[in-house]
Order: C-alpha cells, then sequence, then structure tokens
C-alpha cells in the first residue's frame, strides 16, 4: 500500500528535519491528530522515502525505532510497516 502510494506520485515533507527536541515534538503533535486510517497525510508529515536519505543515507536499518525482525516502525505516531531502506524525517539513533 505504501509503495503504491509513491508509485502514483506521492511526494513527502523530507525537510525541515526536526533538529531540535521542541521541532520533534510538534512533528508529533501533527502526527498524533491524524486517525490511523490518514495514511496518505501521515507519510506526507513525516517525509516517508522509499530510499535513504541525505549524505550520510539515513535510514529506517538505523533508527530506534525501528523493529528489524517485524520490519516496522515502532513510533506510536506512525505505526507502520517499514523497510530497512527506507526513511522518514522523525528518524533518531
Amino acid at each position: 500500500m505504501i509503495e503504491d502510494m509513491f508509485a502514483d506520485g506521492l511526494k513527502t515533507e523530507v525537510e525541515p528535519f526536526p533538529e531540535t527536541d521542541r521541532e520533534f515534538g510538534q512533528l508529533l503533535d501533527a502526527l498524533r491528530e491524524l486517525s490511523p486510517d490518514q495514511l496518505r497525510q501521515k507519510l506526507i508529515l513525516s517525509g516517508w522515502l522509499l530510499e535513504p536519505y541525505g549524505e550520510e543515507q539515513m535510514r529506517c536499518q538505523e533508527c530506534m525505532y525501528y523493529l528489524v525482525h517485524k520490519r516496522w516502525c515502532d513510533l506510536p505516531e506512525l505505526d507502520l510497516p517499514a523497510k530497512p531502506d527506507w526513511w522518514c524525517r522523525l528518524w533518531r539513533i
């Protein structure tokens, strides 16, 4: 389903990357306002990508919220399936 949305041309907000805890919290607050069925909007707000991001090639595989064996993003505001080479701007180590 996520990959289908990108195949249909979905563009997400990868910038600005939240540099502070306050910015990170504001992004989480915006995501909390969405219902679980608003997948498209969740992907847009979180800056979801189906590829590593930036010069450092950040990806879900190294994110603290990624559950490797389940291939899942465990951040409660997202709670989505994720592949190791995907990325979102809520990425943290």
